[in-house]
């Protein structure tokens, strides 16, 4: 039995990127599909079998038993490689210390709000095809308020890391949406901690070499260029207000 025998179903979203980050901070081998959101990919019926609720991340793998085991939503699948494959505790804890149960606060923390408020600030903001004020102000001003309870932690790590005196999944899980903030209407200069945090982590090798797959996640340059980053919203908004309409007529069968 060969493991492991990897392969990371994914995009380069804040939430794709989580997983090929963790992969090449452990330094073990992967194989990767892109699955382009884009193009409604995640909905076809062969991912359906790997995650039935149609998004990324997915990963497969051949498990203890010599099996195929599928892993969807990426606390679930960062959980399962530091289980499986973080020996050395290279970006978790040791099983039952203080250190693991505060990482996994800080990744319920983020998959279960942060997240989803600011994938919501990212929806108002840039996709939505009316401006709604109230929903605008409702996700953004939530995003910032959980930008500030990182902040506020950070300032008492030693390390600069969010949980003890390494990178963990606690900091993988986060990164991809910190370094989003401006996409969702934020200014990380509010945060300075959190915003040395970004710094810190955006340096690390395995953090670089995880935001190139499957493509290049250029989310800050993207920002720089105003007539582009409107050109890409609007492409955005055409896909993923379509997906929302297929949805609702499925549905409706």
């Amino acid at each position: 039995m060969s493991r492991p025998d990897i392969t990371l179903y994914t995009d380069s979203t804040p939430n794709g990127i989580k997983i090929s980050i963790a992969l090449e901070e452990l330094g073990i081998p992967y194989k990767t599909e892109h699955v382009n959101i884009s193009t409604n990919r995640q909905k076809e019926p062969w991912f359906l079998e790997i995650n039935p609720n149609g998004r990324i991340p997915a990963l497969t793998d051949t498990f203890t038993d010599g099996q195929k085991i599928r892993l969807f939503e990426a606390g679930s699948i960062l959980t399962y490689l530091a289980e499986q494959y973080d020996t050395d505790h290279k970006i978790s804890f040791p099983k039952g210390s203080r250190e693991q149960y505060e990482m996994n606060n800080w990744l319920f923390w983020q998959n279960a709000g942060l997240g989803p408020m600011q994938g919501q600030a990212h929806h108002f903001v840039r996709y939505a095809p009316q401006k709604i004020e109230y929903a605008v102000n409702r996700y953004v001003n939530e995003t910032r308020r959980l930008y500030g309870v990182l902040d506020k932690h950070l300032e008492s790590s030693k390390s600069g890391f969010i949980v003890g005196d390494h990178i963990s999944i606690a900091d993988i899980t986060t990164i991809g949406w910190v370094m989003s903030a401006g996409w969702g209407g934020l200014d990380i200069d509010e945060f300075p901690t959190l915003k040395k945090w970004e710094e810190m982590m955006s340096e690390r090798p395995g953090v670089k070499k995880g935001c190139e797959v499957p493509k290049p996640f250029s989310i800050k340059e993207r920002m720089k260029d105003k007539k582009a980053l409107e050109e890409y919203a609007k492409k955005g908004s055409k896909w993923i207000v379509q997906g929302m309409e297929d949805d609702r007529k499925k549905l409706e069968k």
